[in-house]
C-alpha cells in the first residue's frame, strides 16, 4: 500500500491495483502539488460536503469514470450531477474490490455551496476508515475531539491516522495529540493546516508532542509505504 499526502486534507492511497483519493480540494489550494487535469483516480472518498473537501470531485470523477463514496446526502447530490456514487452512512461499511470503507462520526458541519451560491445540505460529516491489504487507514475528515475516538481505536487496529490540527474549524494540535492517544494509531500524520491564515499551525511541533505511536509530517507529494 502506497500512501501520499497532497496538502490540506488530500490523501491518495494506491492499493490492490486501485487509486483512492480522499477529499480532492485542488483548485484554489495553494499548498497542493497536484494539477486537476493530471489526477487519476479509480475511487474518490469524501468525508463531508464543504467545498474545501469536495473540491474538484466532479471533474476528476467524470474524466476518470471514478466511483465516489460519500455520506448519503452528499452522494445523492453528486449522483444528480451524473457521478457514479456509493452512499454510506455513519457506522456503515461496504466491501469494494479495492477494500472496505467504513464511515465514522465526526463533529463538524456539512454543506456545499454550488456555482449559483446556493447552500445545499449534504448530511452528516464523517471520518473514513479504509481497510485493505491487511492495513487500516483512518482519515478523520474535519472534526473536533470526541470521546468515541477511544472506541474507534479499540475496534480497529489503525496503522495510519490522518488528523486535522488547524484549529478554528477543527480540533487544534493539543486536542489532536489526545485524539492520537485515544486512537492508538501506529503512525499519526497531521492534515488540514496552513492552507488559510486562520488555520496556520506548526506540524513539526505537533508530531513532537504525539505520545502514542509515531508522529510524522508529510509535505505535499511525500509518500510512505505500508
Amino acid at each position: 500500500m502506497n500512501i501520499s499526502y497532497h496538502g490540506h486534507s488530500i490523501v491518495k492511497i494506491i492499493t490492490n491495483g486501485k487509486t483512492i483519493l480522499f477529499d480532492p480540494f485542488i483548485s484554489g489550494n495553494g499548498l497542493t502539488d497536484l494539477k486537476v487535469q493530471d489526477v487519476q483516480a479509480d475511487v474518490i472518498v469524501l468525508t463531508h460536503g464543504h467545498n474545501d473537501h469536495v473540491g474538484d470531485t466532479e471533474e476528476i470523477a467524470k474524466r476518470n469514470n471514478a466511483l465516489v463514496v460519500a455520506p448519503v446526502e452528499l452522494a445523492t447530490y453528486l449522483g444528480s450531477k451524473g457521478l457514479d456514487t456509493h452512499p454510506l452512512n455513519l457506522g456503515g461499511s461496504y466491501s469494494f474490490d479495492f477494500g472496505r470503507v467504513k464511515l465514522t462520526k465526526a463533529f463538524h458541519s456539512s454543506s456545499y455551496t454550488d456555482e449559483n451560491n446556493n447552500t445545499i445540505y449534504t448530511g452528516m460529516p464523517a471520518g473514513a476508515l479504509l481497510m485493505a491489504a491487511g492495513k487500516t487507514v483512518y482519515h478523520a475528515g474535519d472534526t473536533g475531539l470526541f470521546s468515541d475516538m477511544k472506541m474507534i481505536g479499540e475496534l480497529h487496529d489503525i496503522d495510519v491516522a490522518f488528523l486535522p490540527i488547524g484549529d478554528n474549524f477543527t480540533m487544534g494540535p493539543d486536542d489532536a495529540v489526545l485524539a492520537a492517544e485515544w486512537l492508538r494509531a501506529k503512525t499519526v500524520i497531521p492534515i488540514h493546516y496552513n492552507t488559510f491564515p486562520v488555520i496556520e499551525q506548526d506540524p513539526h511541533d505537533f508530531v513532537q508532542k504525539v505520545r502514542s505511536g509515531r508522529g510524522k509530517v508529510l509535505h505535499p507529494g511525500d509518500e510512505i509505504e505500508l
